[in-house]
C-alpha cells in the first residue's frame, strides 16, 4: 500500500499536507499524534468518506488506484476502517449487516446458517453473547461493546488492509486483551495483512508489535521510527519531539 504526498481537506479546509507513507504486506505501523493533528480525517479519507476529500497525492493498494475511489470500491479493494465512534443501525441486525456486506465486498454469498455459526463464533472470541447476532448493530451498546463489534465484522470479512482508529478507547484491560487476541488470529490466518493503528496511547501496542511507530502533528507527517516512539510520547508527551528526547 502506498500513499503519496496526499493533501486532504474538508470544504475549503486543508486539514493534511503532504503526507507519505509505504506499508508492506504484513506490516504494522502506528501512527500515534495529539488531539487535531489530522489522524482520525487521514483515515477516514483513505476509506472514502465523502466529507474528507483528496485534493493531491495518490493512493494505491496491491496496484490498484484508490485516490478517487468510491467506499465501495475501497472495499471490494480489500480496506476495512474500525471507526472511532461506530454507529448505530437500528432495525439492522449484524446478521443482515454482514450477510449483506459479504456479498457486496466478497462478490460471493455465504448461507444464512453458515454466516450465523461464523459471527457466532467471532462473538464468542471478543467475549460477547451470541445474541449479539440477531439484534441492531451497536444499538443500546456500550462503547467497549461497539470496539469488539468491529472486530468481529473483521474476522468475519477479513480485509487486506486494516485501519483502527482508537479501536482501544473504551476498553478495559479484559477487553483490550481480547482485541490484541484477535489481532493475532486475523495476522496468522492472513500474515500478508497490513494494518494501521491510530492510537492516543502505547496500551494496545503490549499486545500486538508494531514495526513502524509514526507522529502526526498539525496535518503532517512529522516523525518516523521504530516502536520506542510509543514509550517516548508515554514518558515526554508529544512534546518530546521539540524538547530533543
Amino acid at each position: 500500500m502506498q500513499i503519496d504526498k496526499l493533501a486532504i481537506a474538508i470544504g475549503q479546509t486543508l486539514i493534511i499536507q503532504e503526507f507519505s507513507l509505504s506499508v508492506a504486506p504484513g506490516a504494522v505501523h502506528v501512527i500515534m499524534g495529539p488531539n487535531g493533528s489530522g489522524k482520525s480525517s487521514l483515515a477516514n479519507a483513505l476509506a472514502g468518506h465523502p466529507h474528507y476529500v483528496i485534493t493531491k497525492g495518490e493512493f494505491i493498494a496491491d496496484g490498484v488506484r484508490l485516490t478517487q475511489s468510491s467506499p465501495c470500491e475501497r472495499a471490494r479493494a480489500g480496506i476495512f476502517l474500525a471507526c472511532q465512534q461506530p454507529v448505530s443501525l437500528p432495525g439492522v441486525s449484524l446478521l443482515m449487516l454482514l450477510t449483506e456486506s459479504y456479498r457486496a465486498i466478497k462478490k460471493k454469498d455465504m448461507t444464512l446458517l453458515q454466516m450465523r455459526e461464523n459471527i457466532v463464533h467471532a462473538l464468542g472470541q471478543l467475549g460477547l453473547d451470541s445474541s449479539f447476532v440477531d439484534r441492531s448493530v451497536n444499538d443500546g451498546f456500550s462503547g467497549g461493546e461497539k470496539k469488539r463489534l468491529e472486530m468481529v465484522q473483521l474476522l468475519i470479512l477479513k480485509p487486506s488492509i486494516i485501519i483502527l482508529d482508537e479501536i482501544d478507547s473504551g476498553l478495559d484491560v479484559d477487553a483490550l486483551a481480547l482485541v490484541g487476541n484477535s489481532l493475532h488470529a486475523i495476522r496468522q490466518e492472513n500474515p500478508s495483512v497490513r494494518i494501521i493503528i491510530i492510537t492516543h496511547y502505547p496500551r494496545l501496542l503490549h499486545y500486538i508489535i508494531p514495526d513502524y511507530v509514526h507522529i502526526m502533528q498539525q496535518g503532517r507527517l512529522i516523525l518516523s521510527g521504530t516502536p520506542e516512539l510509543s514509550a517516548q510520547v508515554q514518558a515526554y508527551g508529544y512534546d518530546f519531539t521539540r524538547l530533543g528526547k
